[in-house]
């Protein structure tokens, strides 16, 4: 109740009468939703990612791509939003394809920023895994560029961290580069 009492006193700070039938229900609505965009918190990675290992000789690289995610810039509550990419090369553990979805969500269930995001996606991976290598691109639309600030509707920010053979060999990069790119 407590996120309602303060979404009801915003409605009043920005001028708005909470009062008003249409936005009656608005704070409870707000409360739910916070509650939602936020469940990340809740997300032990390591945990879940620990469960879900599969000992397997595969070593060809596996690739995740147009991931569609949604978060909440920590610097203005507004949603930033876009499709993450991942690939890593095993080394004798893998892991279901919905469990990297799931990383990226509970990652993204938090306040953040995008290159972040991008960071605890690959470390994450990276730790539960022990792979030859890890990539992960983030491609995102924030809004706090789009709706304030410098106001470009059409700018896109790409953040990546490459770890193991995905940074250090130039052919292993590439190939991750070419097949996120159909």
């Amino acid at each position: 109740m407590q996120t309602e009492k303060i979404i009801r006193n915003l409605l009043i700070n920005i001028g708005e009468n909470p009062d008003r039938s249409e936005l009656l229900k608005t704070p409870a609505r707000v409360a739910k939703f916070w509650e939602h965009v936020s469940q990340g918190y809740k997300v032990d990675v390591p945990a879940m990612l620990k469960e879900s290992l599969i000992y397997e000789k595969y070593n060809q690289m596996i690739v995740v791509k147009d991931i569609d995610f949604f978060s909440l810039c920590e610097h203005h509550l507004v949603p930033f939003f876009g499709k993450a990419h991942v690939a890593y090369i095993p080394d004798g553990k893998i892991i279901g394809f919905s469990k990297i979805p799931r990383v990226i969500t509970a990652f993204s269930q938090r306040l953040q920023i995008q290159e972040r995001l991008t960071q605890q996606i690959a470390t994450a991976l990276n730790d539960a895994l022990e792979p030859k290598g890890v990539g992960v691109i983030i491609e995102a639309r924030h809004l706090c560029m789009q709706m304030r600030g410098v106001e470009k509707q059409n700018s896109n920010i790409t953040t990546s961290v490459m770890l193991g053979e995905l940074h250090d060999e130039s052919q292993a990069r590439d190939e991750f580069l070419k097949l996120i790119s159909r």
